[in-house]
């Protein structure tokens, strides 16, 4: 969502920072749990708490992969409807082509690349925060140092003060800026998410903010969206909320299902099993079954992509009505077409993590967030050895919060292994007080009571 200008050259000056900020070792166990005597059950998911933690590595890394690279595309396709209009959408021929100029970039083209192709950070740099990651991040570190599971309204609207700047650029947009406006104000989540209060309620922001909810309560999507349910409040109501349950369904269902499956079919059984999640008469489950179904027939994902854009912000059919508002940019950050679009890259990248993110990047639109939450969710079925083996190269393990953040400890420099072992810590936390089930540090394992037995 953030038209970003910056090259990941631009953090070289802080390099020489990372030999005095590299993060203590984190002890195996979580220092703020006291860990319970449990009786595993036969019918418990049982996971591997070390593999969990590359596969959290995995997440963060194909994440920012995946961010950076839709960026170079964000905004440059919209349709042709309203006072903005892009020209024809791209299709795979593009890919490796001069990129085009978004919306708002006065006929430059992207300066993160010449070209529409993958972004990377070498070893030797920095991955820079962005709005698919940031919050998260901020989600994740109030989770420990508050010692919970379950968010208040108070905790969350302290956090977003302590870590969001008040100035520009503080990388906030529509729903996110206007709930962060609301806080300032002395508002209280879910209140700044209220329509009644926030107008752009309807926009993506949740769905960048929550996804990885769904992590930290592994096949238990009921308790993953419960937990996320005030963070998705906080910026979303009614379609824009049910989206961002729908993402966090499909990553829980990730967490707990079986790498042994092919990927492929595991993407596409969590995606119908997440999709009841979706009111049957809503539009976003009307979108799921048309991009469906366009998939099951065979045609080409550009024909499927041109059917979303005619149906949806041309015709407004299934009740998406947002293009007969006339909008900035025809709703672009709508969270509605974006899903459509997102979903365009699910089917069809079918859990390849390279096509998948060539087709979020072209697909159009925000083409930045669909590209971040499938590329976490498949950096996540894969690993970080996974994702390096994907791209056949190494890739940096740093990443740089304050680029966008502010208040961290280590001048804002962290790594993915950090980040991870401290995405275990909670799941320990939620296994044992949210699922009832059972930590074994010993094992390194959990048990997991299925939703069946809990």
């Amino acid at each position: 969502m953030s038209p970003s200008r910056l090259v990941y050259s631009q953090f070289l000056f802080i390099l020489f920072l990372i030999g005095a900020c590299t993060p203590k070792p984190i002890p195996e166990t979580n220092p703020g749990l006291n860990y319970s005597d449990y009786n595993p059950k036969e019918s418990d998911l049982v996971l591997d708490r070390n593999d969990y933690a590359h596969r959290l590595e995995g997440f963060w890394l194909a994440t920012c992969i995946a961010n950076w690279t839709g960026l170079v595309t964000e905004m440059d396709k919209i349709g042709n409807i309203g006072e903005i209009q892009t020209g024809p959408f791209y299709t795979r021929e593009d890919w490796g082509k001069p990129d085009q100029p978004s919306i708002w970039a006065e006929g430059i083209p992207s300066n993160l690349s010449p070209t529409i192709d993958f972004v990377f950070a070498d070893p030797d740099t920095l991955w820079g925060a962005d709005d698919d990651t940031d919050i998260e991040y901020i989600y994740q570190e109030l989770l420990l140092t508050n010692q919970t599971s379950m968010l208040s309204g108070k905790q969350i609207r302290e956090g977003w003060l302590k870590h969001i700047k008040v100035e520009e650029e503080n990388y906030l947009w529509v729903s996110n800026q206007k709930a962060f406006d609301l806080m300032r104000e002395g508002l209280v989540p879910p209140a700044t998410g209220d329509p009644a209060n926030n107008p752009e309620f309807e926009m993506i922001d949740a769905q960048l903010t929550t996804e990885i909810f769904g992590l930290y309560a592994p096949g238990r999507p009921d308790i993953a969206i419960k937990m996320a349910k005030l963070p998705i409040q906080t910026t979303a109501r009614n379609e824009s909320q049910w989206i961002s349950e729908f993402y966090v369904s499909m990553f829980a269902l990730a967490a707990g299902s079986d790498p042994s499956i092919p990927i492929k079919t595991r993407i596409l059984a969590i995606a119908e099993q997440s999709k009841s999640v979706l009111p049957t008469d809503s539009y976003p489950a009307k979108m799921y079954e048309f991009v469906k179904a366009k998939y099951k027939e065979g045609i080409s994902w550009e024909q499927a992509r041109d059917s979303v854009y005619y149906r949806y912000q041309v015709n407004q059919l299934d009740g998406y009505d947002l293009t007969g508002r006339n909008l900035y940019c025809n709703g672009c950050f709508a969270a509605g077409i974006n899903f459509a679009a997102s979903l365009v890259s699910l089917f069809y990248g079918e859990g390849d993590l390279i096509e998948t993110i060539k087709i979020g990047s072209l697909a159009g639109w925000d083409s930045d967030n669909p590209t971040a939450t499938w590329g976490g969710l498949i950096g996540f079925m894969l690993g970080k050895e996974g994702v390096e083996k994907a791209f056949d190269r190494k890739f940096s393990d740093r990443f740089h919060i304050h680029r966008t953040r502010v208040g961290f400890e280590g001048e804002g420099i962290d790594t993915f292994q950090n980040m991870a072992k401290k995405g275990v810590w909670i799941v320990d936390r939620v296994v044992q007080e949210e699922l009832k089930g059972g930590v074994d540090p010993k094992k390194n394992q959990w048990y997991i009571p299925t939703s069946d037995n809990f």
